[in-house]
């Protein structure tokens, strides 16, 4: 049975991709600081742990892999408290930048002695890695980090077989998303005309990593936005 190593399993993109890759018949070990991952399934194997913390990370990580290693990994768990040059705090600085950078970094640390050629990794970028969102100025700096950190880890992992490629989402109906009160007013500039479910963005994690149809693609950040930020 293959198995994905996913991170922000509790709520919205992270608990649609758990779930994603449960119905396909992989295990799941979902990472996130609450072990109540709103999932039941035998194939799921919660484990609460802060990213920020990377040895916690490694040895959850460790405790959770089967005997078959990790086939995947989604870097998905991430925050984004609106910031600006007059708003913003060192605390804030590192609560963004730890989570959305540098609990990226150990996760796929920790899960690489435990991946093999053919496997795949994904980190969730935004759309505003690649746009200016007002009020953002700290959350799309460090999506920004992340599109460049997924370029060089398919360059240093390429060699090993291992394909590291992004995903930038814009609007997506999340919990996060609902709480800002902006949703409604968004999806009328996206040009299709609504924001994105959750499961929509994790049917493209499926296909860079498991559907075998991107076995070619290394490096890329997906832009998915319904036509509202293109590059």
């Amino acid at each position: 049975m293959p198995t994905a190593v996913v991170t922000g399993a509790a709520s919205g993109m992270g608990h649609a991709t758990a779930e994603m890759y449960l119905v396909r018949g992989w295990q799941v070990l979902g990472v996130d600081v609450t072990a109540d991952l709103g999932i039941d399934h035998p194939a799921l194997t919660p484990l609460a742990v802060d990213i920020r913390d990377g040895d916690a990370v490694t040895a959850a990580i460790a405790s959770g892999v089967p005997e078959g290693g990790i086939d995947a990994v989604a870097n998905i768990a991430g925050v984004y408290p609106p910031t600006t040059i007059e708003t913003y705090t060192e605390d804030l600085y590192r609560r963004i930048f730890d989570v959305n950078v540098f609990g990226l970094l150990n996760v796929t640390r920790a899960a690489l002695p435990h991946m093999s050629a053919g496997s795949a990794i994904v980190n969730f970028a935004s759309v505003d890695a690649f746009t200016v969102s007002p009020g953002q100025l700290l959350y799309g700096a460090s999506k920004a980090a992340v599109v460049m950190l997924t370029k060089e880890l398919a360059l240093e992992l390429a060699p090993r077989g291992i394909r590291v490629n992004g995903i930038a989402p814009g609007w997506v109906d999340t919990p996060g998303n609902a709480a800002t009160g902006r949703m409604a007013e968004a999806a009328k500039s996206i040009p299709l005309g609504r924001v994105a479910q959750p499961a929509e963005i994790a049917e493209w994690v499926w296909i860079l990593t498991g559907s075998g149809a991107a076995g070619f693609v290394d490096g890329e950040t997906i832009v998915i936005s319904g036509a509202d930020v293109m590059r």
